[in-house]
């Protein structure tokens, strides 16, 4: 699993979310729906507790839990900006 944060996402983070150098962002899965895409992903300010990957970009620290990485698997996730809106791309 990799995990990846374009450099416009960082930009959007930073104007459009108010974070900045030294927080520290948890990506986690999250149940949405029973459809064909029943899971996503969730942001939030949290303090690693079982981190098992990390990027840091900027000063700020993005990473995922071990317990959320099942979900990606031999996959890497981006996060990007579109338009003003915070995408989550997996590729194989």
């Amino acid at each position: 699993m990799e995990l990846s944060v374009s450099p416009s996402a960082v930009t959007c983070f930073q104007q459009e979310w108010g974070y900045r150098q030294g927080d520290r962002i948890r990506i986690f899965v999250r149940y949405i729906s029973g459809g064909t895409e029943p899971y996503g992903f969730g942001i939030m300010l949290d303090d690693p507790m079982d981190p098992a990957t990390t990027v840091v970009e900027e000063r700020m620290t993005f990473y995922m839990e071990s317990k959320d990485v099942w979900f990606l698997e031999r996959k890497k996730l981006t996060i990007d900006c579109q338009e003003g809106d915070i995408v989550f791309v997996v590729a194989d």
